[in-house]
């Protein structure tokens, strides 16, 4: 941590460029006009700026925040999803044992009397403890160490904090959490022995029936999206806790969260009921689907299914939905000449168990994208395949 980039013309200096349109390839090029701080450490802040704008808005408008490099800040948490996080925990101790940039601790310390932050990187534990200062937080304790080794020298607390992080990428998109550093699974008695509630965080590309088959006395999953698009998977573990798990989906919007909630076992329980497209179709959001409550959604809000695996579903009447909701309009069996004649050229194309992908249906049917129009291509109750045109339903 160059502490000379706090200096008042330097962050003048970085605010100006991050609020400018300038490639950093360019500004690279042009060298640092700063003695003892080199145009590779000025790229790093500006970057950090610009990317924190969205994600972080409180860390980007604070003046004197130091920004790690770009990496650090794509692993970290949001505001939005950290907020969230915060509003499940209580009482006075709480460890996070990979601490990284602080955004999950600093919403956490203000539901937890006392917060320590583990970060296992000395120049990010630097760089983290310099902004907790910054935004005038007292309640966080930074060390720099591997956190389990320091949570073998505490006594126990409310809460422990675990952002497990991949080994690897030689797996692709298959992951297991025995793959990620710390180790959880293989620590889950040390876990334990210091706390009797943990939090996890991992990535949606987590499977969930192989993350509840590594992990013990998984309470809750809480599968958190931010417009429609999954962040993370929490993971609520209560020592000796025995009862059903709790599937608690939530998608983070400007306009109101979307919340659904159910008990895991509940799915296997749920009779299929199908229907032909009725006068309204429904699409789940993101963090529905990702928990595989595709069963339980419709019956517990009185609606009918198109197909076992479409995943879509149709009312004769408009109901709250947590997901897109449409208006039917028409509905043609696939055949390119039917649907040609249909006069569409420009709509927004979804396709749910449909053998062919949105480009191939753009390209054949002359379709392109945009405009008010939605055309649903999917299967329907008794396997035939077919296209809905439908008009988005506006929620007040």
């Amino acid at each position: 941590m160059n502490t000379k980039i706090l200096h008042k013309e330097v962050q003048e200096f970085i605010l100006e460029k991050s609020n400018s349109s300038i490639d950093l390839s360019i500004l690279i090029l042009s060298g640092s006009p700063f003695k003892d701080i080199t145009i590779q450490e000025l790229a790093q802040q500006i970057q950090g700026n610009r990317k924190t704008k969205r994600k972080l808005p409180l860390w980007h408008t604070k003046s004197g925040i130091y920004y790690p490099p770009t990496l650090n800040l794509e692993q970290t948490s949001s505001e939005a999803t950290a907020l969230y996080k915060s509003n499940l925990i209580s009482g006075k101790t709480l460890i996070d044992l990979t601490g990284g940039f602080g955004v999950d601790d600093y919403y956490f310390a203000k539901r937890i009397k006392k917060v320590i932050h583990c970060e296992l990187n000395a120049s990010l534990s630097e760089i983290t403890t310099h902004n907790f200062k910054i935004l005038e937080v007292n309640n966080i304790t930074t060390i720099h160490g591997d956190g389990l080794e320091i949570l073998k020298n505490q006594s126990t607390v409310d809460w422990i904090y675990i952002d497990p992080s991949r080994r690897h990428d030689s797996k692709g998109k298959v992951f297991f959490l025995e793959d990620c550093l710390p180790n959880v699974p293989n620590n889950l008695e040390l876990l334990f022995g210091k706390s009797s509630n943990i939090m996890i965080k991992t990535s949606p590309l987590l499977d969930i029936h192989t993350g509840i088959k590594a992990l013990q006395y998984v309470k809750e999953i809480h599968i958190v999206a931010v417009d429609n698009e999954v962040k993370e998977l929490i993971w609520i573990l209560n020592k000796g806790y025995t009862g059903e798990i709790g599937m608690i989906t939530v998608n983070i919007q400007k306009s109101g969260n979307q919340e659904f909630s159910f008990f895991q076992n509940e799915e296997i329980k749920q009779p299929l009921n199908l229907s032909a497209p009725k006068s309204y179709l429904y699409e789940p959001n993101a963090a529905i689907l990702k928990s595989g409550g595709f069963l339980i959604i419709g019956n517990t809000l009185g609606l009918k299914k198109l197909h076992n695996h479409s995943h879509l579903y149709t009312s004769e009447k408009i109901i709250d939905f947590p997901g897109r909701s449409f208006e039917i309009l028409i509905v043609y069996l696939y055949q390119k000449k039917v649907i040609a004649k249909s006069g569409i050229t420009k709509a927004n194309v979804t396709t749910r168990n449909f053998p062919e992908s949105v480009a191939l249906l753009r390209k054949k049917l002359k379709i392109k994208d945009g405009g008010d129009d939605y055309l649903f291509f999917t299967t329907d109750h008794t396997n035939k395949k077919i296209m809905i045109h439908c008009k988005k339903v506006s929620r007040d």
